[in-house]
């Protein structure tokens, strides 16, 4: 435990210090009026857009935020522009798509399916930092640093975009929305960050898993629309352990609980929620 909520620390001064480095680039404060009035930026840009066929222009995740602030709206695509420095790859449930410590120069998006984030200890014990959904950032580190410190596997089956680094990087130096998506993002990892921190430092298991529910039904919520409190959730209670620093055994006891007493119930790869109101009270920070 000590030495995860240590490596957490130093993964909240990294975002710290990316964030440092976006407002040297540009003045945070006056993003928001230059995106919006401010064309000249977006014209240089432009010169080097992607428009061609790519799966991104059908992308219904398209709008979540960094891949549009990228690429330009699906309508400016221009065919071929693409082509060396974006790339697409679908890799099959439980595969491995990125090594700690490999050298990329790409920066990757999760474009379907669902990924996790980890860390393999010496033992082999795992922690899982993060789950990624569609339209997520491998690491925003990614797009400042080629040595990724985590590992990525595929919990399903995953389709991912590659995008060269130094491409991005020309078109952040070029575009304050980039900066701003880039931004955006950054702060939402370090909040991230910190729940997790006080989630494990302060919670008990009960607390820790419905957190951790609560956490994933927000994100599915806002790429899908949900029905009868039904939420796509494809984890197995091993997933679940690994990301809250439990045993498969514990979990397994927790989520029978909430079952029976008329919470929850996660079964094959979805999650129904019957009361709302206990499963907030119980898992919620504030």
């Amino acid at each position: 435990m000590r030495t995860y909520l240590a490596h957490k620390n130093s993964c909240h001064f990294q975002l710290t210090s990316h964030r440092r480095r976006l407002m040297q680039i540009v003045n945070l404060d006056q993003l928001e009026e230059r995106c919006r009035d401010d064309a000249a930026p977006q014209a240089a840009v432009k010169k080097r857009s992607m428009k061609s066929v790519s799966p991104c222009a059908a992308c219904p995740r398209f709008g979540l935020g960094f891949c549009d602030a990228v690429l330009g709206r699906p309508d400016e695509f221009d065919p071929g522009a693409s082509a060396g420095w974006q790339y697409h790859r679908v890799v099959a449930a439980g595969k491995q798509i990125v090594a700690q410590d490999q050298t990329s120069p790409d920066v990757f998006v999760l474009c379907g399916g669902w990924g996790f984030r980890f860390l393999q200890l010496n033992d082999g014990r795992r922690q899982i930092l993060n789950f990624l959904l569609p339209g997520d950032l491998f690491s925003v580190a990614s797009v400042f640093e080629e040595r990724f410190h985590f590992s990525v596997k595929a919990l399903t089956a995953v389709q991912f975009s590659g995008m060269r680094r130094s491409e991005v990087q020309f078109r952040l130096a070029e575009s304050p929305a980039i900066v701003l998506a880039l931004a955006k993002t950054c702060s939402v990892e370090a909040e991230a960050s910190d729940e997790i921190i006080a989630m494990l430092g302060q919670c008990s298991a009960e607390e820790r898993i419905a957190h951790l529910l609560l956490h994933l039904m927000r994100r599915v919520a806002k790429r899908n629309v949900i029905r009868e409190q039904r939420y796509p959730l494809p984890l197995r209670q091993q997933h679940i352990a690994d990301a809250v620093g439990l045993t498969a055994v514990h979990v397994s006891r927790i989520l029978g609980s909430f079952r029976d007493r008329g919470i929850v119930e996660l079964s094959n790869g979805v999650l129904k929620v019957a009361d709302l109101a206990e499963l907030e009270r119980i898992g919620s920070l504030n």
